[in-house]
Formats: C-alpha cells, structure tokens, sequence
C-alpha cells in the first residue's frame, strides 16, 4: 500500500499567496503519511480572462525558478514527492502549462508540458500558452511509476495508453477543469476510463471555485471511484494498493489483448 494526498485547491491570482498554501499542503500531506502530493493545474495562479497574454508571461518562471525551488525545498524537507504545476516561460508572451515532479529529495525527475491546449467550448488557451512537444516517459516515485497528463489530455486516450504502455501504473491528471453543462459526466466518465482501459489509478487533483468544477477524484483499475473531493478546498489522503494494477491486468488483460499485429500505437 502506499499513500497519496490530492489537493482541491483554489488558485488566487496571487502566485506569492499560492505558494505558501501549496508549501503549507506539502507539510500536512507529510505528517499524514502520504508518499507524494499531488496539485491541480494552474497551482502557480488563476488566470482570468482580464489578464492579457504578456502580463501572465511576466509571472510566469523557468522550471528552476522560485516557485519550484521553494517546492523542492519543502518536498526535501518534509521527505515526500510532489507533483506541482506552473506556468513556465515561453516565447512571444505565451507561457507553458507545465507539470513538473519532484522527488522526496528534492530532485526534478520529470517536466512534462501540456500537449493538448483547450481551444474548445467556447475557450481557446492558445492565446495566452503554448503547446508542448514531448510526451515525457514515466518515473519511479515512492508512490509507484507514475506518467502525467494536464487537463484536456483527459480527452485524448493515445497519450494516457502510450504512458502506460511506457510503464505508468499511476496516472496523474493535474488539472482545472473549467464548469459547464455535462462536464462533471465527462469529467467523471473520462477518469474512470482512462483507468479502467489501462488498468491503472488515475489521480485527479482539480481547482475549485472560480470557474472551475472541483470533483478531484481517484479511481482505481477497475473503474471504482475512491475519492470524490466534492466543491470543498481540501487535501485528502488515500491508499493506493499497487497489488490491484497487477490483477485488473490479469483478470482484464486489455494492455495484452491488443492486437499490434494490426494496429499499433506510437510517439515520435
């Protein structure tokens, strides 16, 4: 068994005021047990629409700037992985929405940037960011091999099978998934596929309040549900037993039944 905390959080538009709450969560998620900690997407500070594409450039940091620094130095202080996200510095005052994994030294093991950016419903994230180009492998936490997506990469089931085919048993979704009409069923309905396709946790930390839907969630291999944070900032603690990834992918070997023969699925 292993721990993981998830935190619902709500971003304010000060980055300073977010990373002391989120070095603050770092601690608690420690002295409750948890192996790593994982955070939504737009942790470093919520964007509003009134926020031009160049002032949210000159917040936005390198991955080894203050705001990832100062999580490193909680996560080596507290012993606990985390998994944190910012806005990093990109070009043409458009940024990054970036994911990076920190490991309970305090060591960067992994900075995935989102590849899918949500130009839809009505939204389009490609005025103010920029789409990556890499879809990072899976690292070794002390949680398990976990591969990260953001967001909108919920929608796109090639990147979270090409993770696990990569080897993620967990996978971790930060994200800050904007409210509307039947998005909480898709938000929920996604998660649990996602898992119940690969075999593998999902792990869901959402923002809340603003403009978003909240409903953090943790889903285990078989599509049961184990966390559902509601509407409320929190940060809840589960257990995860890596046992279950084993045996849904024996009992259910869809990873195995894949016809590659035929078909086959691959990244550049």
């Amino acid at each position: 068994m292993t721990a993981v905390a998830v935190v619902q959080f709500k971003s304010s538009e000060d980055k300073q005021e977010n990373l002391r709450r989120s070095v603050d969560y770092v601690a608690e998620a420690s002295a409750k047990k948890a192996s790593i900690v994982c955070f939504p997407e737009f942790q470093m500070a919520f964007s509003p629409d009134s926020q031009s594409p160049a002032e949210l450039s000159k917040m936005a940091e390198i991955v080894r700037g203050n705001f990832v620094t100062a999580l490193r130095a909680a996560a080596r202080k507290s012993r606990i992985g985390v998994v944190a996200t910012i806005y990093e510095k990109g070009m043409n005052n458009r940024v990054f929405d970036t994911a990076v994994v920190i490991s309970a030294g305090g060591t960067i093991t992994s900075v995935y940037r989102k590849l899918h950016l949500y130009d839809a419903l009505g939204f389009k994230e490609s005025k103010k960011l920029m789409a990556g180009k890499k879809i990072e492998k899976p690292v070794k936490t002390q949680a398990g091999k976990i591969g990260v997506m953001i967001c909108y990469d919920i929608r796109f089931p090639e990147l979270s099978r090409l993770l696990t085919i990569k080897g993620a048993d967990i996978l971790v979704a930060p994200s800050a998934w904007v409210a509307g009409p039947m998005k909480e069923e898709h938000w929920q309905t996604m998660l649990k596929a996602r898992a119940i396709e690969n075999g593998s946790y999902m792990v869901a930390p959402d923002q809340v309040g603003n403009i978003y839907a909240g409903r953090s969630m943790v889903v285990d291999p078989i599509g049961a549900v184990i966390l559902d944070m509601g509407q409320e900032e929190d940060m809840q603690v589960v257990e995860l037993d890596m046992n279950k990834v084993k045996q849904a992918r024996q009992s259910l070997p869809l990873l195995k039944n894949r016809r590659t023969d035929i078909y086959r699925l691959s990244a550049r």
